[in-house]
């Protein structure tokens, strides 16, 4: 009898972990191990060295970490970076102005000489991969009395990657970064060597009519008809070194980039991406995912929805505040909207009845086969997700609407100057330091009329929200000084505040007092949110040590079952390449969609009165035309997105899409809403990614821009 019930739950576990053709972000060096059987299945003309080779030149070296974020892919012999507009969208609008404005205008140089330099922009190589459980697990157990806050630790991690290193190979390699991620909640380490380059400079990127066609309306969705593509190039030394921005910097020569095909691609076609997906949590179990719907994602949603509306209205009425809010408004609705998303489909798609069913075999397989530990981690996740909602609950209005939504509240708060004046019985503060953080505050991206609106509207939303007694310090003065007025409060920090108001603070800088400066409003505002910020996060290391320690052993037991068949770890932004066809998409009963669009889709949805639909009137030109020279599809249309059933997330934006040949033919740059539930669980009837067709980027470039000389450079092939 026990055997028959060993089996039965052996059949229902193998059945529930195994993954489709289509789904996963596989580790590099496991794909010639796990994938490439399947690959080849599907039609790719590759060998798994071309793809990736630990001690060769391969794909993988022509694929790059862009910004801090996104993905991009080296395409040109001159280091020509291609990643999303979105992801090179604050550069663009950090170049911007009301009489140069590149985000409607766009931008193009037309040579090296007028590339614009971005400060702060790296590029980020992949060197070497290597794997170091050995060595990590050898480390831990050398003293286990804090195991528990080391194994998933990047900070403990990457001290022991610089001690593999050596001190000696990081000093005699310049922009040379190493760090040790942890996989499979832990139970596997992977070093990864990385060279980084931070000379970047902006070359070319289409206007907004074309980078962001769509806006938000069409973000998360498909059909989509947007040009998401900027290009950047990389500089460096003489020598090919990472090195500080300088006139002397010459492009880099890089190992490896790309070719580009127009010979276009077809429904069931195999493609690839490889690229830095950032967080997936395909190891949930069901109260989790509740915990996600019902907290993190509803208090996202309900909070960005009226920060967003508020931003939106000064942005509409001012051009000035358009171009500074741009890159806040962006990156706050492309969340919202993915939050939002999540939780429709969630319920839509019955998520968690799928986490139950798991969750329900999982056990039964462990009690028939005496393993309480997995039973136990499973209790231990469920237990810890119900005591700790109260205090999530806490962190995310106080993250979503005072720490992201209310822009003071980052303001430098000196604490440790404040606590070293007074301590030594110094009355008069340094004020060109004081100056500096104030500079650095009031940027050019700032507007206090904007912030100062929005700040009311959170205080008063957040206040709905959190008990009296569960809130901020800083609460108390509002009910004491203002009697709850929480308007009122907001128009005196501005009033009266160095960071507010401008004239306070020149006198201030004439005249600068410890007592100013420790009373200051604004100040003791951002102490007392960083002061709640620390409070919460350490009441909650206690719940998150045990969580952390439940998955580690959940995943091990998941390892244990499928040992021998491919199981991909989830992402933690490290390089990964997902792989499927090509395909059209069916929502819902009655709608399908096929699995390309084309510039006629471009010109059905033009609006001239909605910013998110306008149309260039040279896009219109050329269309009108016909004028796509040999970027045309073979029935004469001008291809724009496709889309495919591979498996990706957020940091993906940028990732190269590969043909079989590991041409380029693409790159990613979202995914669709029915979608984003993959980030839980991939389905493969819902899951595809969006992607810019190659093509399109080709005739932007060259018909659109006249940037011919960019086309010159790079390696076109059918």
């Amino acid at each position: 009898m026990k055997n028959k019930h060993i089996l039965s739950g052996l059949i229902a576990l193998s059945t529930l972990f195994t993954t489709s053709a289509d789904e996963g972000m596989w580790v590099l060096p496991l794909i010639n191990q796990q994938n490439i059987s399947q690959m080849k299945g599907l039609g790719l003309e590759l060998s798994a060295e071309d793809i990736y080779h630990p001690d060769s030149i391969s794909l993988k070296d022509a694929v790059v970490i862009f910004g801090g974020g996104c993905t991009g892919e080296v395409i040109s012999p001159e280091g020509l970076v291609l990643t999303n507009h979105h992801c090179g969208y604050n550069y663009i609008q950090q170049h911007s102005s009301v009489d140069n404005d590149l985000l409607t205008n766009g931008f193009w140089a037309k040579s090296k000489k007028e590339e614009l330099p971005n400060p702060g922009l790296t590029v980020t190589f992949i060197d070497k991969i290597e794997d170091v459980t050995g060595y990590v697990k050898h480390e831990l157990q050398k003293d286990t009395s804090d195991y528990i806050l080391k194994f998933l630790s990047a900070k403990y991690l990457n001290k022991l990657a610089e001690k593999r290193a050596g001190k000696d190979f990081l000093d005699n390699n310049p922009g040379t970064k190493v760090e040790i991620k942890p996989f499979y909640g832990g139970n596997k380490y992977y070093m990864f060597t990385q060279k980084i380059y931070s000379d970047i400079r902006m070359v070319g990127a289409p206007p907004s009519s074309i980078g962001k066609f769509g806006a938000d309306t069409d973000n998360w969705m498909w059909p989509r008809h947007t040009g998401d593509f900027s290009i950047f190039r990389i500089y460096a030394d003489s020598l090919g070194n990472p090195a500080p921005y300088s006139e002397n910097n010459v492009p880099l020569r890089p190992k490896k980039y790309f070719s580009l095909s127009t010979g276009g691609i077809e429904q069931n076609d195999y493609v690839m991406l490889m690229g830095f997906p950032g967080r997936t949590n395909h190891f949930y179990t069901p109260s989790e995912v509740r915990e996600r719907r019902d907290i993190e994602n509803s208090i996202r949603v309900q909070v960005r929805d009226l920060r967003q509306k508020l931003m939106l209205e000064e942005m509409l009425a001012d051009p000035k505040i358009r171009i500074q809010y741009a890159g806040k408004y962006a990156s706050s609705t492309n969340s919202y909207k993915s939050s939002k998303g999540m939780n429709k489909m969630i319920d839509r798609q019955q998520l968690i009845e799928q986490k139950d069913r798991e969750k329900e075999n999982l056990v039964m397989w462990a009690k028939a086969n005496q393993l309480p530990q997995y039973l136990q981690a499973i209790q231990t996740i469920d237990s810890v997700i119900e005591k700790r909602a109260g205090l999530k609950k806490r962190q995310f209005y106080l993250t979503e609407a005072l720490s992201t939504g209310i822009e003071f509240s980052k303001v430098a708060t000196h604490r440790a100057l404040i606590d070293s004046l007074r301590k030594n019985g110094i009355k008069t503060v340094p004020a060109a330091e004081i100056e500096k953080s104030i500079r650095k505050f009031r940027n050019k991206d700032y507007a206090p009329e904007v912030d100062k609106k929005i700040a009311k509207a959170m205080l008063k939303l957040y206040a709905d929200n959190i008990a009296p007694d569960e809130r901020p310090d800083f609460f108390r003065t509002i009910e004491k000084k203002y009697k709850g007025n929480t308007d009122l409060y907001v128009d005196d920090l501005f009033a009266k505040s160095i960071y507010g108001n401008p004239q306070k603070a020149e006198r201030f800088i004439k005249h600068p007092t410890l007592k100013n400066l420790e009373n200051d409003g604004m100040i003791l505002f951002a102490q007392s949110v960083a002061n709640e910020r620390k409070n919460i996060a350490a009441r909650l290391q206690e719940f998150d040590n045990r969580l952390e320690t439940a998955h580690r052993t959940y995943i091990d037991g998941i390892m244990k079952i499928n040992e021998g068949k491919p199981t991909y770890p989830d992402a933690n932004f490290t390089i990964r390449l997902t792989y499927g066809q090509i395909a059209p998409f069916s929502p819902s009963d009655g709608i399908d969609y096929l699995y390309y669009t084309t510039l006629d889709g471009v010109m059905q949805k033009e609006d001239s009165t909605n910013w998110e639909f306008v149309v260039a009137p040279k896009l219109k030109e050329l269309y009108h035309n016909k004028d796509f020279g040999i970027y045309a599809r073979p029935d004469g249309k001008m291809p724009v997105n496709l889309i495919a059933n591979t498996h990706t997330t957020g940091g993906n934006s940028g990732s190269p899409v590969m043909n079989a040949k590991g041409q380029l033919v693409g790159i990613g740059f979202d995914r669709n809403w029915e979608g984003i539930t993959g980030d839980i669980q991939y389905q493969k009837q819902y899951q595809r990614t969006i992607i810019t067709d190659i093509r399109y980027i080709l005739f932007i470039i060259d018909k659109f821009a006249g940037a011919t000389h960019l086309i010159e450079e790079l390696n076109i092939e059918k």
